[in-house]
C-alpha cells in the first residue's frame, strides 16, 4: 500500500490517475470520501478529497479524525496537505505558493485528538511540519520558477465565514496566511506519528486590504493555482525519500503520560 497520502481538492486529479477506490471504516465515522489509490510519476499515492468528491462538505464539518485514521490504516506515513489560503501580508501575493512552517489555531468546535481518554497524551507541536518534505517542496516550487515562500505562519479559523476587518487586522500581527482546514488535520497526523507538509496556494488578500473577500474570486484564482500545484506534485513527489529520517514519529516516544 502507498506510504504517501495527499489530502486536497479536485485539482489533484490532473496529475493523479486513480486505479482503485477503497472504502475505509473508522472508529470515528466515515471519511470525506473513499480513498483513491494511484500513481504520480511512478510513486504510489493515496488520495482523499477533503471536502468530498463533489465539494459538499464545508471546512467546519470535515471529519478530520476519520480522514487521517483512514490514511493511517492503509499504511500512509507521509501526508501532503493542499490548501487554498488568504494572504495577510502585502508581499505574500495571490498566486504565490507557501510551504508553511508554523500555525496558529483559532478554530472553536472541532475534534482535535484521538486521545480523549482513558489514555492521556501530550504531543509536541513546536515544529509541526516535516523538515524533509518541506525541503523537497520548497526546492521543487522554486525550481519551477514559482514565487515561493519557505516561511509562513498559517492562522486557521473555524469558517465557513470569512474574517471581519477587525479580525483580519488582528491576525496580521501574528500570521502570514489564513485558512480554514489545516487544523486539526496536522495535529491528528502528528498524533499517529505521520509526517505532514502543507502546500498553500494564495487566492486573495483577505479583508484587511480594503476589498472584501469574494468566494467567486477565490475560486477563480484557485483554478489558476491548480496547474502550479499539479506541477509541484508531479516534480516533487518522486523526490520524497523512501526512508524517513526526519524524526516526525519520535514524538510518540515522549507523548504518553
Amino acid at each position: 500500500m502507498p506510504k504517501i497520502g495527499i489530502i486536497g481538492g479536485s485539482g489533484v486529479y490532473g496529475v493523479f490517475d486513480p486505479k482503485e477506490s477503497i472504502k475505509v471504516h473508522t472508529p470515528y465515522g466515515r471519511p470525506s470520501a473513499p480513498v483513491e489509490i494511484g500513481e504520480i510519476n511512478g510513486v504510489e499515492i493515496a488520495f482523499l478529497p477533503r471536502h468530498g468528491k463533489t465539494h459538499d462538505i464545508p471546512p467546519h464539518e470535515v471529519n478530520y479524525r476519520a480522514n487521517i485514521w483512514a490514511l493511517h490504516e492503509l499504511g500512509v506515513e507521509r501526508v501532503i496537505g493542499i490548501t487554498a489560503v488568504g494572504s495577510l501580508r502585502e508581499e505574500y501575493k495571490p498566486g504565490d505558493i507557501v510551504i508553511t512552517d508554523q500555525f496558529i489555531d483559532f478554530t472553536k468546535k472541532r475534534e482535535y485528538t484521538f486521545y480523549n481518554g482513558p489514555r492521556v497524551a501530550h504531543f509536541s507541536m513546536a515544529d509541526p511540519f516535516c523538515p524533509e518534505m518541506r525541503k523537497v517542496f520548497i526546492e521543487t516550487s522554486k525550481g519551477l520558477g514559482y514565487d515561493t515562500h519557505e516561511k509562513g505562519t498559517y492562522v486557521c479559523i473555524e469558517g465557513p465565514r470569512f474574517s471581519t476587518r477587525a479580525e483580519s487586522m488582528m491576525f496580521r500581527s501574528y500570521a502570514h496566511i489564513i485558512g480554514m482546514t489545516l487544523v486539526p488535520e496536522i495535529v491528528l497526523a502528528r498524533e499517529l506519528g505521520m509526517c505532514y507538509v502543507n502546500i498553500a496556494a494564495i487566492t486573495d488578500y483577505d479583508v484587511w486590504a480594503e476589498k472584501p473577500v469574494d468566494a467567486q474570486e477565490v475560486v477563480r484564482v484557485m483554478k489558476e493555482n491548480e496547474e502550479k500545484i499539479r506541477k509541484i506534485l508531479q516534480e516533487g513527489v518522486p523526490k520524497i525519500p523512501e526512508e524517513r529520517k526526519c524524526g516526525c514519529a519520535d514524538v510518540l516516544k515522549t507523548a504518553f503520560v
